[in-house]
């Protein structure tokens, strides 16, 4: 069976917004700010971006003006990054956000030319590996830093543990490596597929851990990660429908309650030509 794209949702976006902003390595954003130029206006593509929440997290993190391309293929989302643009650098310069509707697998040449800084957050793991070899290889080509946030890995703990955790989470798995009509998606192989393709290139390839980490405090985000890992677990296995459902609702009293804690494993990524 080979299976849809699906679109992100901005109520996805708001809630997991503040668990990467915690997540993502300010180590590599600190590296990042010391390879940039040293004067004029930064340019800084955003592939991917969204709503625009890794320049809202990135930008006051770097100095100098800056301007942002935020590059999706949905409009909606495109509109939400400009509405709600990153505050001034780290120095008090200005910082403007420019939306730009395209395709990331697909780059035209020249697309990112001029780019100081090009990003991506939570991405790798959603695109085919030609897709990914094609979107690195337009990014490279800019001879700029490159920056790449928030991806899984594959590695989930939850406690207290249970018997349905392991298999919930086996399916989960390879549902992100599902077959869609562009191709089987890398899902947690992308960290190790990305940097295979780019240590090729002589690039120095930095990899820092990234994980959320879920308590009473994220209970909202908790409840949508749980739900929808579970229907995708079962898409994906039906075989577990029967102990699923009470599988996710054992887990969400539990995280209603504040009796859980759960660990998403990311890994965050930084390029030097």
């Amino acid at each position: 069976m080979i299976a849809k794209a699906v679109r992100t949702s901005p109520e996805w976006l708001v809630l997991r917004e503040p668990a990467d902003a915690a997540a993502r390595s300010t180590e590599l954003a600190e590296r990042v700010g010391r390879h940039l130029p040293a004067v004029g206006r930064r340019v800084i593509h955003d592939l991917g971006g969204g709503s625009g929440a890794m320049g809202r997290w990135l930008a006051p993190r770097l100095p100098g003006r800056q301007h942002w391309v935020v590059h999706d293929r949905d409009a909606d989302l495109l509109k939400l990054a400009v509405a709600d643009p990153p505050g001034p650098a780290a120095d008090g310069a200005a910082v403007t956000v420019e939306a730009r509707r395209s395709d990331i697998t697909r780059l035209a040449p020249g697309e990112l030319a001029g780019a100081s800084l090009v990003v991506a957050s939570a991405l790798l793991d959603m695109l085919t590996a030609d897709e990914l070899g094609a979107m690195l290889g337009a990014c490279a080509a800019t001879g700029c830093p490159i920056l790449l946030a928030m991806t899984v890995v594959g590695r989930v703990a939850l406690t207290p543990a249970d018997p349905l955790d392991g298999r919930i989470a086996a399916a989960f798995n390879a549902h992100q490596r599902r077959t869609t009509g562009a191709g089987r998606l890398l899902g947690p192989d992308a960290v190790a597929a990305a940097v295979d393709e780019l240590r090729r290139t002589g690039a120095e390839v930095l990899v820092r851990p990234s994980p959320w980490r879920l308590d009473a405090a994220h209970a909202d985000l908790m409840a949508a990660w749980l739900g929808g890992g579970v229907v995708a677990a079962c898409e994906q296995e039906p075989a577990l429908a029967g102990e699923a459902g009470a599988y996710r609702d054992r887990r969400l009293a539990q995280a209603a309650a504040g009796a859980l804690v759960v660990t998403v494993e990311h890994a965050d990524l930084l390029v030097l030509p």
